[in-house]
């Protein structure tokens, strides 16, 4: 069975023996459910590759608020801007569930940057990637209403966590109407109200910590 650690921009460049070796230098760390890996603000050395589980990234505004970034799972890399800019964290990385990450530090990673070029190549794709995706989120709050946010958010999520089970796609977030709320930028009421209708719609039932969607091609339509 294929290993998500496998796809993750680290190791996807790399043969069989050098992911091995790779690996191998890197320290495995095993979280419970709401620990914090860093806090927003602190300085960083260090990027994670998630082995199992699922990690939030978030941001707090001066006025208290709460805003979720993304939600990642297996395969997945966070704390990557550290290596290469070493300023402080752009944002809090916590356990939404029991995870366990594969953490590898700047002096580690540096004989790889160097003598690897395609592994530097795979990282600068990925904060590409993640810039594109930081970008399109910055567009959706302008142009998009709470309803079109919300069904592409449980779209990105049924891409990353979904599994089809009699001819439906469960997808299990882990997260509470709050966070979700906090993922698409919306009050939980509004949230709330946007699940109901797709509800209403038939095109999902929402369960606790998930959903499932009986109607894809609706809920892309609705996305756009």
């Amino acid at each position: 069975m294929d290993n998500p650690i496998n796809r993750a921009p680290l190791f996807a460049a790399l043969d069989a023996e050098a992911a091995v070796a790779l690996r191998a230098s890197m320290s495995e760390v095993r979280a419970r459910k709401g620990q914090v890996f860093f806090v927003e603000g602190e300085p960083g050395d260090r990027l994670y590759v998630i082995a199992e589980g699922k990690v939030t990234l978030g941001h707090s505004a001066s006025d208290g608020r709460e805003t979720l970034l993304a939600v990642l799972g297996p395969g997945e890399m966070f704390g990557e801007l550290s290596l290469f800019d070493p300023g402080r964290r752009t944002a809090t990385a916590t356990a939404l569930t029991d995870a366990v990450v594969l953490g590898l530090g700047r002096d580690s990673l540096r004989p790889w940057l160097t003598g690897r070029p395609e592994v530097a190549e795979k990282l600068l794709q990925a904060l590409a990637q993640r810039l594109r995706r930081t970008e399109d989120a910055m567009a959706d709050l302008v142009f998009s209403d709470v309803p079109g946010r919300v069904a592409k958010a449980l779209l990105e999520l049924s891409d990353k966590f979904g599994v089809f089970r009699d001819g439906e796609l469960f997808v299990e977030h882990d997260m509470t109407q709050e966070e979700l709320a906090q993922l698409v930028g919306a009050s939980r009421e509004t949230v709330n109200k946007a699940l109901a209708e797709f509800v209403n719609r038939a095109w999902l039932r929402v369960e606790q910590r998930s959903v499932t969607i009986l109607d894809v091609e609706r809920l892309q339509r609705r996305a756009k």
